[in-house]
Parts: structure tokens; sequence; C-alpha cells
């Protein structure tokens, strides 16, 4: 099981947002897990999670393309994925860029919200890994400039399952960063006990906005990877022993 950007369907481009759904891979993992967990004594075997991948992108239209990964830090550094060029997995990096149609560009998540673009013509695409950190830093900004960069127009964007406001209880240091970076707009949201809840989707969506990409160009989703513990894993949730989520895609 996996969900679709209607927008991006019509575009012709392949993509994903995985579930936990429909893979091999046993407790706590269960069981579509394409990925293991950074510092945590518990992990899932590689075969299951190489297996997995394979049963998602044949699911998708992706399968036999040559999945490009990198090393994920919560940052806004982009990279750039171009034909009959071998794809460096262990770049440090959060947003893909690809104009290869050989390859599927893919980032992970667990409660962090994944983003993925296309240009109107599907011959440049991204995938972002966008928690908070990454948000504020402007990942999402950096792929569209990436994007535009390689020649792309009408760019659509589909933001996919993530953690959401009711269940991103943060601190005083993620509350100054978002001020910061987005004033006293709706992504804080104070509660009773004086805390703030942070909304990750609500803040991207904003950005796409100010790089031009129109509501209208924009799918988005009202599931909770916190809340639909049936359907997703959760980092926060879980406290850190779960599995991943993945989002996909490829250039037409």
């Amino acid at each position: 099981m996996y969900y679709a950007s209607p927008l991006l369907m019509r575009l012709g481009v392949a993509h994903a947002f995985s579930t936990r759904l429909g893979g091999r891979s046993a407790e706590p993992f269960d069981s579509m897990n394409l990925g293991n967990p950074n510092g945590c004594a518990i992990q899932d075997d590689y075969e299951n999670i190489w297996a997995n991948y394979r049963v998602l992108q044949e699911a998708c239209g992706l399968g036999g393309r040559i999945l490009a990964r990198v090393h994920q830090v919560h940052g806004a550094a982009v990279v750039m994925d171009r034909p009959g060029v071998a794809f460096d997995t262990s770049q440090q990096a959060d947003v893909i860029v690809s104009t290869d149609r050989e390859k599927a560009i893919s980032v992970r998540v667990a409660d962090c919200v994944p983003v993925l673009l296309a240009s109107g013509d599907g011959r440049v695409v991204s995938a972002v890994h966008a928690g908070w950190r990454g948000t504020v830093a402007g990942a999402v900004l950096r792929a569209i400039e990436t994007m535009r960069g390689e020649g792309a127009t009408d760019i659509v964007a589909a933001i996919g399952p993530g953690i959401s406001s009711e269940a991103f209880e943060v601190g005083p240091e993620v509350v100054d960063a978002f001020r910061e970076a987005f004033g006293d707009a709706q992504v804080l949201a104070p509660n009773a006990a004086g805390r703030h809840r942070i909304d990750i989707s609500l803040a991207l969506q904003q950005q796409l906005a100010s790089a031009g990409i129109k509501a209208e160009q924009t799918d988005t989703t009202d599931r909770c990877t916190f809340r639909d513990a049936g359907e997703f894993y959760s980092h926060r949730r879980d406290k850190g022993v779960t599995g991943r989520m993945a989002a996909l895609i490829s250039a037409v």
C-alpha cells in the first residue's frame, strides 16, 4: 500500500509515498520497512529492506530503476542526479534533484515530511526530506531553485504524510527557529500548557507559495504518521525503535 499524488499522476510521473504495509520485515519493523533507525541497538535485516524497496518500486511503476538515496542530515543541501553518471549514495544531503529517467530518487522519513516535485513536462524531479530543521533551512526552496536552474517550469508539488501539528509539541528552541523563519504565522499554535505545536506541512505550503507554486499546483494530505499507527512508522510515537517510510520519484 502506498499513496500517490493526483497532480503527479496527471503528469505521468511515477512516484510513491510508502506506508508500513505490504512488506516482509518482522516486528518492530513490520512490515514495509525501508530503513534502519540511527543509533538504535535493534535493527532490521538489510535483505528485508532491499526486498521491500523492490516490491514498492514494482508496485508504483519504478521497477528495475536504480535506487538513488543519500545520507540525510536534516539540512538543505542539494545533490544532483544526471543521466549516465553513477550516483554516490554516501553523499550528505536532504534534497535530490534528478533528470535521469533510469534512476528512482528517494528520501526516507518516520515523522519528517517528504515532498516530491516535478516540472510540468516531468523531465526534472526532486525528492525532499523536510523535518523541522530542513524546513527552517529552506530545503524545499533549494529544491525549486535547483530545478529551475535545470530548466524546470510549471512545477507541481506533493507534500506527503508526516507528523501533524496536533502531535508535534516542541520546545522553545524550535519555536524560536520557526519565528525567525516564518514570523508569528499560523505554523505556530500555542496550547494550554504554554508550549507550542508546529505545523510543518503548512510551513512547507507557505514556502511553496512564496516560490510561486500556487495552491492548485500543490497536493497535501490529512494523514499523520504519529496518529495513524496502523499505516505509518513514527520516531516520536515509537521512541526511536521504528522503521522508515520512503518517498520515491523518477523523471519521465
